[in-house]
């Protein structure tokens, strides 16, 4: 598994743990307070072959021996949103742990949403699948380290940015300064809401450390980053260095969306990530099966 640390700069702040999924470019994050060592699993990947239709623990399974061997103790099972293009293992870590997990709580609205893209009525129960709907401002405890849930939608509804100390994983707004920003063009997304999200994020001290959702190196930079700091994102940004008018921003976004493709597992993990990574629910003969809408999406625009 690759992985970097990030180690705490002292009283407050967390010692971070990044590892990486090559497939879907995702970044998950093992995150501790050092006095304590109370731990936070943060966006954990499932992995799933879009070929065979099959699931994997490795991620998993990796984070909890990590956390093993560094002492610590799982509190929390952590989620930005629930994610189009990796099935998420919320609901595997809590099964296996006991810990309580944990997403924003306009994923209820977000259920709603799909529910009527999957025409599966009734068919998501947040409140079932997570332990904690966390609402904006809300706060928590990881040891002595506080916790401020901040809504950041845009990518989605109801994604929400976690502060914890020094740190704040970001999720799908920012990547990395090189890359520039996240797309907000799913269903309930908003690039005019994205921006005001990077800019709320922008407000946090400038020494604040910036944990992205993901990254795919570039042209010139192969290795997977996913560090930064809010001065370095406002000095550097490829979509806001220096100051990016919003009528801009939202024009560069909206342009580029237009051209992407859906992510090939998207319909998929959202039949599972709403439910924090469960399957949909077996069938008579024992198997999950998933209900794919044919013709709702259409294909990226021609270049």
């Amino acid at each position: 598994m690759f992985s970097r640390q990030s180690a705490s700069r002292g009283p407050g702040s967390p010692d971070v743990l990044g590892f990486y999924d090559a497939p879907t470019g995702s970044c998950q994050y093992l995150v501790s307070c050092p006095a304590t060592g109370q731990a936070a699993l943060i966006d954990v990947v499932q992995e799933f072959d879009p070929q065979s239709a099959s699931t994997r623990h490795d991620a998993a399974q990796w984070a909890l021996a990590e956390a093993e061997r560094r002492g610590l103790t799982l509190a929390w099972i952590l989620d930005t949103h629930p994610h189009a293009d990796h099935l998420m293992a919320s609901a595997w870590l809590k099964e296996r742990t006991g810990a309580p997990n944990g997403i924003g709580e306009k994923v209820r609205e977000i259920a709603a949403l799909w529910e009527g893209i999957y025409h599966l009525p009734g068919g998501f129960a947040p409140g079932r699948d997570f332990d904690r709907l966390f609402a904006d401002g809300e706060r928590f405890r990881l040891g002595e380290l506080e916790v401020r849930v901040m809504l950041s939608p845009g990518h989605t509804l109801g994604s929400v940015t976690y502060v914890i100390g020094d740190a704040a994983f970001v999720h799908d707004t920012f990547m990395q300064p090189d890359v520039g920003t996240s797309r907000a063009d799913f269903p309930g997304g908003s690039s005019g809401q994205l921006y005001d999200s990077l800019m709320a994020i922008l407000a946090l001290p400038d020494q604040t450390r910036l944990f992205v959702g993901h990254d795919y190196g570039t042209a010139t930079r192969e290795e997977a980053e996913w560090e930064s700091t809010v001065a370095e994102q406002k000095a550097r940004n490829a979509h806001l260095g220096g100051g990016t008018p919003r009528a801009d921003f939202v024009a560069l976004r909206d342009s580029r969306d237009a051209t992407l493709p859906l992510p090939d597992r998207m319909l998929f993990a959202l039949q599972a990530n709403l439910r924090a990574g469960r399957l949909p629910e077996p069938e008579a003969d024992g198997r999950s099966y998933f209900k794919i809408p044919a013709n709702y999406f259409a294909p990226p625009a021609a270049d």
